[in-house]
């Protein structure tokens, strides 16, 4: 019975490093769509946000099926109960990816406003912490959740950074506004992923060290 439970858990941790990477490819791609003008793209995205529906209810039913039918001890019970949360900040950020989408078909449509570079750069951070967040929940490391979650604050350092460029082609030039928008939408979207990733850090600090980090609780508690 433990070692049916263990195989369990190994195919549960993989499927969710499969969702992850669906996710991240989604994400990826869909800023792609964007930089590169493909509007092909987009049409590949949305039928990947099928798969990751489908694989979020399939996570979700392994896990609790798990709990009921192993009773697992406390180590075990936790490390199931962050999989479920986990396993939804993941379907979020893949719905962000699909916004991302929606902002690129509309962008296509115009002239590109200017060349995008934080953008990408965006793309780029949240896709690996997305990454770095999920080897740190299957290897159970602390640590490597701790760094996902500082490199929160240089996500949104971009996207304010992006916000101040685009909100000075909108003063000089109302016809802009449009596609300015659209591109801080992106950036914003850009910003959830991140905020979705660094949930997942706080539950893998929180499963592997009994520590609530999130709101900075721990800190309001000494105070």
């Amino acid at each position: 019975m433990e070692r049916h439970f263990d195989e369990e858990l190994k195919e549960l941790k993989n499927r969710l490093l499969y969702a992850a990477g669906l996710a991240e490819t989604m994400i990826s791609d869909s800023v792609k769509a964007l930089t590169e003008r493909r509007g092909v793209i987009i049409d590949e995205v949305n039928k990947k946000e099928d798969e990751l529906n489908l694989l979020e209810i399939e996570i979700d039913d392994r896990a609790i099926k798990m709990m009921a039918l192993h009773q697992p001890a406390a180590v075990d019970l936790r490390f199931l109960v962050s999989a479920l949360k986990i396993n939804t900040e993941i379907e979020r950020m893949g719905d962000m990816a699909i916004n991302i989408c929606d902002a690129a078909r509309e962008l296509l449509k115009q002239p590109p406003l200017k060349p995008l570079i934080d953008i990408p750069r965006m793309a780029q951070i949240t896709g690996q912490m997305v990454k770095d967040s999920l080897d740190a929940f299957v290897r159970q490391d602390a640590e490597l959740a701790k760094s996902v979650c500082k490199r929160d604050d240089e996500v949104d350092d971009l996207k304010d950074q992006i916000f101040r460029e685009l909100l000075t082609y909108m003063m000089s030039d109302p016809n802009t506004i449009e596609r300015a928008m659209d591109l801080i939408l992106v950036s914003r979207h850009l910003e959830r992923i991140a905020d979705h990733t660094t949930n997942i850090g706080e539950e893998v600090i929180f499963m592997v060290q009994g520590k609530d980090i999130r709101h900075h609780i721990e800190e309001k508690k000494q105070n």
